[in-house]
């Protein structure tokens, strides 16, 4: 990775300004791979962000943020919906740290995670046909396709890996 090593760190309160100031600057640039998140996330961050932090608690699922030494939020990586030793993973990236590798680095970090830190045992993930970006950092990370589905409706791809610690 050609940037420094951000740290990963799992979600707290005190992440919320930065991680709005995140999602409001990159909202374009995700919404042109992935779908957009409407306005009422944006209106309603304050409680959505509590809701996450009262999911994480109960271990249901575990939000992390990739923060640069300033504080600034570079990514999100999130396990989610974590049942019997498997959970889902969902991941975004800055615009402008893109195409640096740290995605790649981040899902090989979460997996890591996941077994070592978690309990689990097997992750799946989803992207669409026309986020090669995606699909490619999945196959970099040793996640392989297990079938066809649709992402808010686009058409898309299922993939699986093995984690264990």
């Amino acid at each position: 990775m050609s940037m420094l090593t951000p740290e990963m760190q799992l979600l707290r309160p005190d992440h919320a300004p930065a991680l709005l100031a995140f999602e409001q600057e990159n909202r374009a640039y995700f919404a042109a791979s992935i779908p957009d998140r409407g306005d009422d996330y944006f209106a309603r961050f304050a409680d959505r962000h509590r809701a996450l932090l009262a999911e994480q608690e109960a271990g249901i699922c575990y939000f992390h943020v990739l923060v640069d030494a300033e504080g600034k939020v570079l990514g999100r990586i999130n396990l989610m919906d974590a049942v019997d030793g498997e959970a889902e993973l969902g991941y975004r990236i800055a615009e402008h740290a893109a195409g640096r590798g740290l995605a790649t680095w981040a899902v090989r970090e979460i997996c890591n995670r996941a077994a070592t830190s978690y309990g689990l045992t097997t992750l799946r993930a989803g992207a669409t046909l026309d986020n090669a970006a995606s699909r490619a950092v999945l196959t970099k990370s040793g996640f392989t396709v297990t079938g066809e589905r649709r992402l808010s409706g686009r058409p898309g791809l299922s993939y699986r890996r093995s984690v264990v610690g």
